[in-house]
């Protein structure tokens, strides 16, 4: 791998010659503007406003611009005689926990590769010691013309550099958060973590890029004059109106594209949500005398079909309900007596 920048880490008085190279690639596929009238590449060209006229690569220099509009140059020779320790040097500040670092300061990413014989040492003693510590470095240097903060890592048996960002480079997530008081269920986040536990970990090797493989098939169908692959259809948009029941459905749907029987959803459709639901009618039921007399004749009903067991089915139900029709009237009489 090509080195972008040599220097040293400084680790108190331990020098360690290294150079910095990129960890992460990219694999997007790039454009080039064209003429859309016959295809023609579209160039920009670089002019010297003064002269009127284009310049090499080789004429063209770095200058700031003042407040006046004056414009200061500014050569890497300047640059690079900065009066600043880190121009040439990855300075370690602190040791912390991992669990210091907020992400949302993580940058790009390099491996610092020891330069030479003279610097294995000291490198591998660097790096035992941070997996020993299980903490990271926090570094400070200088690169691309300005100074950044570090975060030393150990991966495998190399020693990594996560650019991080200033903390002063990170927004507050003012705003961000819904302003409205929302209230969530303990059902509704059993149903969450039951879609967790569903979909489960994942092997971040088996991920890809689904989009650069779908723009790859179009430029080879338009190279070969095929016709282009069809998009398929977008999925049925609509409100979640039922938070539960869009919760279930994942769930369901998660199982079923893991080859899941159906018979394990069970546990999904019997939450006490549901039971509750079905409960309902009993609790608003009539007064407790309309619920005495339906017991009461319950009870009498199974008794009179106990003592109809030797005729047939039909016969059972006439009994039955001809003893209930008898047993109405005292229930009326009963009613008027206790009006009266």
């Amino acid at each position: 791998m090509r080195s972008i920048w040599n220097g040293a880490i400084s680790f108190g008085l331990v020098s360690i010659p290294i150079k910095l190279v990129n960890a992460t690639e990219s694999h997007s596929i790039s454009f080039r503007q064209i003429h859309t009238e016959d295809g023609g590449r579209i160039r920009y060209r670089k002019f010297c406003e003064l002269e009127d006229r284009e310049v090499t690569q080789g004429e063209i220099g770095k200058g700031y611009e003042d407040a006046d509009g004056s414009i200061i140059p500014i050569t890497d020779e300047d640059l690079s005689s900065l009066p600043i320790p880190t121009a040439k040097t990855i300075e370690i500040v602190a040791f912390v926990p991992a669990d210091r670092i907020d992400p949302l300061q993580m940058d790009a990413a390099y491996y610092l590769q020891a330069s030479g014989a003279p610097a294995a040492k000291p490198y591998t003693l660097l790096r035992e010691a941070l997996k020993r510590s299980n903490k990271v470095a926090i570094a400070k240097f200088a690169l691309r013309g300005r100074e950044r903060l570090g975060m030393l890592r150990v991966v495998g048996d190399a020693i990594a550099m996560h650019g991080l960002l200033w903390p002063d480079e990170v927004r507050a997530p003012e705003g961000v958060a819904p302003d409205t008081d929302v209230t969530v269920r303990d059902k509704e986040l059993d149903l969450a973590d039951a879609l967790m536990d569903t979909l489960g970990e994942v092997d971040l090797e088996d991920l890809h890029d689904e989009y650069r493989e779908a723009v790859e098939e179009v430029i080879a169908a338009k190279a070969a004059g095929e016709a282009l692959p069809q998009a398929p259809e977008p999925a049925a948009g609509g409100k979640v109106l039922d938070l539960m029941a869009a919760l279930e459905n994942s769930v369901r749907a998660a199982r079923e594209s893991r080859g899941e029987e159906a018979g394990e959803h069970a546990e999904v459709k019997s939450l006490p949500q549901r039971k509750t639901a079905r409960a309902a009618p009993k609790q608003t039921g009539g007064k407790k005398s309309a619920s005495t007399a339906k017991k009461t004749a319950a009870k009498k009903t199974t008794a009179s079909a106990k003592k109809s067991t030797a005729k047939s089915g039909q016969g059972t139900k006439k009994t039955a309900s001809k003893s209930t029709a008898k047993k109405t009237p005292a229930k009326k009489t009963a009613s008027r007596k206790r009006s009266a």
